[in-house]
């Protein structure tokens, strides 16, 4: 099985190296922002091999002419690869409680716009609509000049468990599909923030109001059988 990566950042890049344990893997990204000239920084290979891998797994932000970087990606990927579009449940803004992969989003934001692009272009293509990613060195509550936040439930994944799902789903040769990819429990902001406060010693901030959006994985939990490694927001960081 042979993997390419669009964009070794901050989940690309670890990604990366738990997948090249079982399966060989290249990974690239852009030399400077707002530059069209890739480059490779893992695994480094040559010429347009890196869109006949069996799979491509674009994990780039929404920056820099987004959609049409998608459209390149899409047309350049071999028809009969799998592409993993690493999308967001941001899509998801509209709502105010349970939701899941089968909600009717009439909202439609830029990432919704991504998603329904690349749906048109490939058949076999798999979405992972990642919650707020965190982990490490990206600690919730921990804002540069942030002190006001609208309290209400987190809608959290740990690094980790995108990782792990991510490479089972390529275990299991999955090629299409929307999955949520979100941890199961769903502590209030205010509660991850006064933890890691403790934790960390950065000054508390204020909340006020409160949203009752829970994004469900129970899809993702059922088709893989999967136990998220960090279930709950409040010990992503211990």
């Amino acid at each position: 099985m042979k993997i390419g990566i669009v964009g070794c950042g901050w989940l690309g890049k670890p990604l990366a190296k738990k997948l090249c344990e079982n399966f060989i893997v290249e990974c690239f990204t852009r030399k400077e922002q707002n530059s069209n000239s890739l480059t490779y920084i893992y695994k480094p290979a040559s010429g347009n091999h890196f869109w006949n891998n069996d799979i491509i797994i674009v994990a780039i932000s929404t920056k820099d002419n987004y959609l049409k970087t998608l459209q390149k990606i899409a047309d350049y990927t071999n028809p009969l690869s799998t592409i993993i579009l690493m999308s967001s449940t941001s899509v998801y803004r509209e709502f105010d409680t349970e939701v899941d992969e089968k909600a009717n989003i009439t909202k439609i934001g830029l990432q919704k716009e991504a998603e329904d692009l690349m749906l048109k272009l490939r058949n076999n293509l798999v979405i992972l609509r990642l919650g707020g990613l965190m982990g490490e060195n990206r600690i919730s509550g921990r804002w540069k000049n942030i002190s006001k936040f609208s309290d209400g439930f987190v809608n959290y994944v740990h690094r980790n468990d995108v990782i792990e799902i991510t490479k089972k789903l390529i275990e299991n040769n999955i090629k299409n599909g929307i999955f949520n990819i979100v941890a199961p429990n769903y502590p209030l902001r205010s509660q991850v923030h006064k933890k890691n406060s403790e934790k960390f010693g950065f000054e508390l901030g204020s909340f006020e109001g409160l949203t009752y959006r829970k994004v469900l994985s129970s899809k993702i939990i059922k088709k893989l059988n999967y136990s998220f490694i960090y279930p709950n927001p409040l010990n992503f960081w211990g």
